[in-house]
C-alpha cells in the first residue's frame, strides 16, 4: 500500500502545485542534451540524476515556502517501449528505469515534504505517438496493452498514482484508464488541445472527457489540461458544462505559439511568468475544482512560483 492509497490527497480542498517544463528546462536553460525528450535517460548514470534531483528539489522547496501541496511527477514521459527503444533500452532495461525514477520522487519527498506540504508521487507516462499529432493512433484495446506495460512496473513501487499527459484523441485515454483499473492505481488523464481549444484529433475537450468517462466508469480521479497556453482553451471551458468539474489540474505552456510553431521553434518563448499566474487565477473561477496547477513546455521556477503567489486559496503564506 502507498502513502495515500487510493485516497488522493489532491482531490480534497489544498492546493498543490506541480513542477514546470522538464524538457524545455534541461535543453535550453541548462544545455542538457536530450534525445527525444527521454528526460528519463539521465537516470542512467549519478551526473545525470543529481541534474534531476536538483530540479526537482528546487519545485519543492517553493511548494514547502508557500504551504502548497506538490505532485511529483516522475521523468518519465519518454519511458514507453517505442520512445526507449530508440535510446537502446529492452524492457528489462525500460522497467529499472522507470523504478528508479520513483525512487528518485521518494527521496525528494522524504526531504522536503512537511504537514503543510503534502507530496504526492505520480508515474508520469506520455503518448506512444506525438504528442502533438493524432496520426498513429491505437484502439482502445492496443493502447491498454501497451501502456499497461509501464503501468504494471509503477504499480509494484511506491507511486501513489499514475498520470497520461499530452494525450491527443480519446482511444488512448481510454487504453491507459483501463490500464491503471487492471492495477489498481489511481490516474489522471491530461489532454493537450490547439489553438482552437480542440484536440489534435479534431475532438472538443468535453467530448474527450466525456466519452472516456463513459468507456471507463469515470475511473479516471480527474482530468487535465497540458501542452497549450490558456488563450488557447478558456473559451472552451467558458461555454461551460458540469464536465469541467472533472477537470482538476492545468499545466499550461508559457507560450501562446501553435504546437507546429513550437516543434520549428530553435528558441524559447518563456512568455511572462506574472501574466500566466494571473490567467491561472482566472482559470480558477472557470474550473471549480481547480487543485493542481504547474506548467509545461516554456515554463520554470519563476512560472510556478507565480502561479502559486496567484491561485494560493488563503493568499501566500511563506514558511520562515
Amino acid at each position: 500500500m502507498t502513502k495515500y492509497g487510493n485516497k488522493l490527497p489532491q482531490l480534497g480542498d489544498t492546493m498543490f502545485l506541480t513542477d514546470g517544463g522538464l524538457e524545455t528546462t534541461l535543453i535550453f536553460h541548462q544545455g542538457v542534451d536530450l534525445p527525444y525528450f527521454a528526460a528519463f535517460d539521465l537516470l542512467k548514470d549519478e551526473d545525470g540524476t543529481e541534474t534531476l534531483r536538483r530540479y526537482y528539489a528546487h519545485y519543492a522547496q517553493i511548494a514547502r515556502r508557500q504551504n502548497m501541496g506538490f505532485v511529483l511527477e516522475a521523468p518519465t514521459w519518454r519511458a514507453n517501449p517505442d520512445w526507449a527503444a530508440k535510446l537502446g533500452y529492452d524492457a528489462v532495461t525500460l522497467a529499472d528505469a522507470n523504478r528508479r525514477a520513483i525512487g528518485l520522487m521518494l527521496e525528494i519527498r522524504d526531504r522536503y515534504e512537511t504537514p503543510r506540504a503534502p507530496m504526492v508521487i505520480s508515474g508520469n507516462l506520455g503518448p506512444r505517438g506525438d504528442g502533438y499529432r493524432a496520426d498513429l493512433r491505437m484502439t482502445s484495446k492496443q493502447a491498454r496493452e501497451y501502456h499497461g506495460r509501464q503501468i504494471e512496473t509503477f504499480a509494484m513501487t511506491d507511486a501513489d498514482m499514475v498520470a497520461a499527459f499530452t494525450l491527443n484523441y480519446t482511444e488512448e485515454a481510454i487504453g491507459v484508464v483501463q490500464a491503471a483499473r487492471d492495477h489498481d492505481m489511481p490516474v489522471a488523464i491530461s489532454f493537450t488541445v490547439e489553438t482552437d481549444g480542440r484536440l489534435p484529433s479534431g475532438e472538443r475537450l468535453a467530448d474527450a472527457i466525456a466519452r472516456t468517462d463513459q468507456a471507463t466508469d469515470d475511473y479516471a480521479a480527474y482530468f487535465m489540461i497540458n501542452c497549450a497556453h490558456p488563450t488557447h482553451f478558456e473559451r472552451e471551458l467558458r461555454m461551460g458544462g458540469e464536465w469541467r468539474e472533472r477537470i482538476r489540474g492545468i499545466r499550461a505552456n508559457a507560450s501562446k505559439r501553435s504546437h507546429a510553431e513550437l516543434d520549428e521553434s530553435t528558441d524559447l518563448d518563456a512568455g511572462n511568468p506574472e501574466e500566466l499566474g494571473g490567467q491561472y487565477r482566472e482559470l480558477r473561477a472557470i474550473l471549480p475544482r481547480l487543485s493542481v496547477i504547474g506548467g509545461c513546455c516554456g515554463t520554470d521556477h519563476r512560472h510556478v512560483e507565480a502561479m502559486g503567489r496567484a491561485c494560493h486559496p488563503h493568499g501566500l503564506a511563506v514558511n520562515a
